[in-house]
């Protein structure tokens, strides 16, 4: 899919940052030192991009969140939201927009005003990998902004974990070993003293085009995570 043309997000201001405690996001993060001179080349290469970190995007006292992989290249890693600006985010905002998590169908830049309901967007990498493929220690290393993320904002119900990479670094955060609650699309791991964990496959245009994961499919598995955020404890 070609992106669709739209104003340059400013790469020199994080977007939404200074609403995040830096345990949870820091912008200038260069630990992964493969993560940081990728975006460093992709800043010379499309200097109006965001290039940076991407932050959570959402209601930080959220009952569900979402986790996903990394930021695509020329979706969240160029508009700075994550999800935004390329086919991944599709199918996700029209879902969460019919689920009534969001006020909108569609993402199409930071600043579009977008707010989303009792729920929020972050992901396992917050920086785009080469190949859209982090190396297990780049996840592992990056594991600390999302285990901040769930211990120091209000702890979500649920956890909607897009794909196996995504499913194990919200185990890891968790405190939990992956081993014990294997990724399976659909499945829903009730971990002791922890938010639920619901699994799906990841919202890519490959799984979409090979039909691995369909829209209802997707709807559905949302559907069981909304339903399991509302339950009263």
């Amino acid at each position: 899919m070609v992106p669709v043309s739209l104003p340059p997000a400013d790469p020199r201001r994080p977007l939404g940052d200074e609403r995040w405690p830096s345990a949870v996001f820091d912008a200038g993060c260069k630990l992964c030192p493969r993560l940081a001179a990728h975006l460093a080349a992709m800043r010379a290469a499309h200097p109006g991009y965001y290039n940076l970190p991407v932050p959570p995007f959402g209601d930080r006292a959220a009952q569900l969140v979402i986790v996903g992989l990394a930021p695509g290249a020329h979706g969240a890693n160029r508009t700075g939201r994550p999800f935004t600006g390329d086919h991944a985010g599709v199918l996700l905002y029209e879902a969460l927009f019919s689920a009534g998590l969001s006020a909108r169908p569609k993402s199409v830049a930071a600043a579009d005003g977008l707010e989303l309901r009792n729920c929020r967007i972050t992901n396992a990498v917050k920086c785009l990998p080469p190949a859209n493929k982090p190396e297990t220690a780049e996840a592992d290393t990056c594991n600390r902004y999302l285990a901040a993320e769930f211990r120091l904002l209000p702890r979500p119900r649920v956890v909607l974990a897009l794909g196996a990479i995504a499913h194990r670094s919200v185990l890891r955060a968790l405190g939990v070993k992956p081993g014990r609650y294997p990724f399976a699309h659909g499945a829903v791991h009730r971990v002791p003293g922890a938010p639920v964990v619901v699994d799906s496959y990841h919202c890519s245009r490959y799984n979409t085009q090979t039909r691995r994961l369909t829209a209802q499919m997707f709807a559905d598995v949302l559907a069981t995570a909304r339903a399991l955020a509302s339950e009263t404890r």
